[in-house]
């Protein structure tokens, strides 16, 4: 007698497809609160290295950089005025982090009611937006983004 040919039925292969399906359903939102929650983290993150990079310039220096000398005063001395004092070797920061979206963050002094900002523009890199696409000052306060 020949053996019946074995493999997995239609409906065998329809309820493995619902369950991960279903399974799915359930994961994808707790993976994307989990993005969410850690590009939150990486901009506090980042932000709070620039305000002290930021207040340790000012310290030295009198002043905050210019808006022309951006955050990149906080890398290498700027040559333009206000020129720095007292610059120390290697800078006030390694490199300058970019935002989770991998843009640049912005920067601007004074800012608006504030000796300087700190922005991003969010996912789509251009300013205002909602949701992921919205512009982050480090003035925001970080629990009106949960």
């Amino acid at each position: 007698m020949k053996k019946a040919a074995q493999g997995f039925s239609l409906i065998e292969i329809m309820v493995v497809l619902v369950i991960i399906g279903l399974l799915a359903t359930m994961v994808a939102p707790q993976v994307i609160n989990a993005l969410k929650k850690g590009n939150d983290t990486v901009l506090i993150s980042d932000f709070k290295t620039m305000e002290t990079a930021l207040e340790r310039y000012k310290l030295d220096n009198y002043v905050y950089p210019s808006t022309e000398q951006g955050l990149e005063a906080l890398v290498s001395e700027p040559s333009s005025d206000p020129k720095p004092r007292n610059y120390p070797d290697g800078g006030y920061v390694k490199k300058l982090p970019k935002d989770p979206w991998k843009n640049p963050y912005q920067y601007v002094s004074p800012g608006d009611g504030h000796p300087y900002d700190i922005y991003s523009l969010g996912a789509d890199g251009v300013r205002g937006g909602t949701g992921d696409n919205a512009d982050v000052s480090v003035w925001d306060d970080p629990d009106q983004k949960k």
